[in-house]
């Protein structure tokens, strides 16, 4: 196969990934990504799809393993990878696969990151004005942090996902599984100032065309739906602002949120619940912060944390 034939062959699987597995639009474009560096990788070396080894796609893997990549990025580029070759078997398109036998890297499972609290209400007082793009900001952040939002579930929250009076989101995670979660007063307060005439309304007049999310929550300048990279972007931008860009993405916005309920006491079932986990294992990476937090608290304020007991 050609370069040509390699472009066509990709896209075969990219469609079949979408139609047959149902995969979202973000999962099939990180797929993309990871077999257009592979396959562009794949033509400096001079091999063809039809002549590859298991050793030329684990040259790979230790490729991207020396790059600036982080572990978990070269474990899914590994995963698409052996999921391309597996497609291709299926179809005949191969004789053999020669991924099967490619073990998937390891991901050293880390702690989540945590802002402090001092650095979350400096965060969310960055946005200021009134501006349409400032109601939105404020509400953005404020939802990410108050409702531990994932930055999919929030680009794809709907106006009708919105429960204002009861104060409640309809989020979609994961495998569109729905939740409700609640909104605190500053996040609904935050949501309402945005959903009113001064905010989304004024940017939705912006749309050039009906077809563009007209009931999409969250808009870009040009009243179209906001997209992931765009939502990242306000955090990141307010994250520089007061001085938080090399630490602040919106994942840790959700982190911060599940930790810091876990500190005041919340229970982990509910947190749970509020962030989307399908596992109760993904939730109990927050307890280490939680019990750092008040081994800190204890010894800050307990009057005996210090004391040494004396051998009598």
């Amino acid at each position: 196969m050609n370069m040509t034939g390699r472009i066509v062959e990709l896209e075969d699987f990219l469609d079949w990934l979408t139609v047959e597995r149902g995969r979202a639009p973000s999962t099939i474009a990180g797929y993309r990504r990871d077999l257009t560096r592979f396959l562009d990788w794949l033509s400096i070396t001079g091999e063809q799809l039809t002549t590859v080894q298991q050793s030329d796609i684990t040259g790979h893997v230790a490729h991207l393993k020396n790059s600036d990549l982080a572990p978990a990025s070269v474990a899914r580029a590994t995963v698409a990878i052996r999921s391309f070759f597996r497609f291709l078997a299926a179809e005949e398109m191969i004789q053999t696969d020669p991924g099967a036998s490619v073990e998937v890297p390891t991901v050293p499972r880390g702690l989540p990151k945590a802002l402090t609290l001092e650095q979350v209400e400096s965060l969310l007082a960055s946005p200021v004005g009134d501006e349409p793009a400032s109601y939105r900001d404020r509400a953005i952040l404020e939802v990410l942090y108050g409702c531990g939002l994932r930055i999919g579930e929030l680009v794809g929250l709907s106006d009708v996902d919105v429960d204002l009076d009861g104060e409640l989101l309809r989020v979609f995670g994961k495998g569109r599984r729905e939740r409700i979660v609640p909104m605190g007063r500053p996040a609904h307060s935050a949501v309402s100032q945005w959903m009113s005439g001064l905010g989304r309304d004024a940017l939705s007049s912006r749309r050039t065309s009906a077809s563009q999310a007209e009931d999409a929550l969250f808009l870009n300048q040009r009243g179209s739906r906001l997209s992931r990279q765009g939502a990242w972007m306000v955090v990141r931008r307010h994250g520089e602002r007061v001085g938080l860009g090399e630490i602040l993405t919106p994942h840790v916005l959700r982190h911060s949120c599940a930790t810091h309920m876990l500190v005041n006491g919340a229970d982990i079932r509910y947190v749970q619940e509020l962030l989307g986990h399908r596992s109760i294992s993904s939730t109990q990476l927050y307890t280490a912060f939680r019990d750092e937090e008040i081994r800190q608290i204890y010894d800050r304020s307990h009057p005996r944390a210090e004391m040494q007991i004396l051998d009598k």
